[in-house]
């Protein structure tokens, strides 16, 4: 079998490895992979951020028990307390003693909890820990108090989310209260703590080191040449159409992204995933025109068959060929096809685009487009204090792609689309979600409620670079 993109990773990762001595570095998923490169490659050096926003009562939160108990959680878990770097041009995990800051943010005048938070995610310096937490006071003298649980996307994926707060919330349950606000000293900087036992922590890291390895394997056998032929066919005529799209005049004081969003009544099973791919095809045909075919994103994956359900992030960026023709698609073109697609879902992202290229793409490997889907009724409370938080969304921030949809199944199907307003103009995007938004709806009932555009947010549990 031809050597793959995996192998020759595994190769110089193991160099690198033995060089180091082999206790510090972790090797990277094919998704961790993606997301340290795209940063590397960024002007800016932006990392993927995956926040959790949640609302508490003011005078809630403990910023010093919340660092310890933050503390403990990193100390247990390896990707928690883990530096992305690039040794050599390979990407890789650093190991290093837990450390996550709880920062208590200042409002600027005139600035809202919301925009202190946009602020200081903006200004995320790439080296410290890979877990963050900010707390905001809202601008009333009986607001709620804002916190943000802060990760790099190499940290975490969706199925993590969930373990992270609840181990937060026992974590926190479980510190004493005896360094409560205004301690001082050294426990107040909360780096001395009760940590987990070394028998845990090792257990842990070898459970991870396991967990990848298996990932990896599973990648190798994805990156067949018959995998590769697959992708190269399927994606032979994508070309990115955004890039030549000419930006918009810049609003002065306006937020890099615009939004809207709508809720509708949960259809009972859910909607069927490859109709939520059609209505990302009718949302890219009006914001691009028709006779493209556009690359369209999205996360699918999980731990490989026998891991351990550790903390990190094992999924992979599948791509959907969005051709935006005239004719209509017969109802299960989109479905089969995208079966196929599954069954070599596990081909790394940047294996797939260099099929692309070699079977004649102009592709460059960004995305015209992001989905994301995610299930609230399976997603835990954050309890602090004996208190829940609420959870809340704050737009505003950075996408990585023009537009980026998500859709959240609760009580209600939420649909939200972001988009970044120096590619897509306002008002075509507006009508680019009205498009997606009449793709998914039922024809009755009515939705409960159908707002204007507003500030939204992608979920929480699936942004994907």
């Amino acid at each position: 079998m031809p050597r793959t993109i995996t192998d020759q990773y595994l190769d110089r990762y193991q160099r690198i490895a033995a060089d180091d001595g082999g206790t510090s570095l972790l090797p990277v998923t094919g998704a961790q992979r993606r997301f340290v490169l795209v940063r590397s490659l960024d002007p800016s050096g932006r990392p993927d951020l995956v926040p959790m926003f949640f609302a508490f009562p003011a005078d809630t939160v403990d910023p010093v028990r919340l660092r310890r108990a933050a503390n403990r959680l990193a100390a247990l878990h390896p990707v928690l307390r883990a530096r992305p770097d690039v040794v050599r041009g390979t990407p890789v995990l650093r190991l290093a003693e837990p450390d996550v800051p709880v920062e208590q943010v200042v409002r600027a005048p005139g600035e809202d909890a919301a925009g202190a938070l946009r602020r200081v995610l903006g200004a995320w310096e790439a080296q410290g820990s890979p877990l963050r937490l900010y707390l905001v006071q809202e601008g009333s003298a009986t607001g709620d108090e804002v916190l943000a649980v802060v990760l790099d996307h190499t940290a975490c994926d969706g199925q993590s989310l969930a373990r992270i707060v609840e181990e937060l919330t026992a974590a926190y349950r479980d510190e004493t209260e005896s360094t409560g606000r205004g301690s001082t000293g050294p426990e107040s900087t909360g780096r001395e703590f009760a940590g987990p036992e070394p028998g845990e922590v090792a257990a842990e890291l070898a459970a991870y080191r396991e967990a990848v390895h298996l990932q990896l394997d599973a990648e190798r056998r994805a990156g067949s040449a018959g995998a590769l032929a697959y992708w190269g066919d399927r994606l032979r005529a994508v070309h990115e159409r955004a890039p030549q799209l000419r930006p918009p005049t810049a609003v002065p004081g306006a937020l890099p992204t615009g939004a809207a969003e709508l809720r509708l009544p949960a259809p009972a099973s859910g909607v069927a995933f490859p109709a939520l791919l059609d209505a990302c095809r009718a949302a890219a045909r009006v914001l691009y025109g028709s006779g493209q075919v556009m690359p369209i994103g999205y996360p699918w994956g999980g731990r490989p068959p026998g891991a351990p359900p550790v903390l990190g992030c094992f999924l992979n960026t599948v791509v959907f060929p969005a051709a935006t023709v005239d004719v209509p698609h017969a109802p299960d073109e989109t479905a089969t096809q995208w079966w196929d697609d599954l069954d070599r879902a596990d081909t790394p992202f940047d294996a797939v685009v260099h099929a692309a290229r070699l079977a004649g793409s102009p592709w460059s490997g960004r995305l015209d487009g992001l989905l994301t889907v995610d299930d609230a009724r399976r997603r835990p409370a954050l309890r602090l204090g004996g208190v829940d938080g609420r959870e809340v969304h704050i737009g505003g921030r950075q996408v990585r792609a023009p537009f980026a949809v998500s859709v959240t199944h609760g009580p209600e199907l939420h649909l939200r689309m972001v988009w970044d307003r120096a590619v897509l103009d306002d008002d075509a995007a507006r009508d680019g979600f009205a498009a997606f938004r009449d793709a998914v709806r039922a024809p009755a009932p009515e939705p409960v409620t159908t707002p204007g555009p507003v500030t939204a947010a992608v979920p929480a549990s699936a942004p994907v670079g």
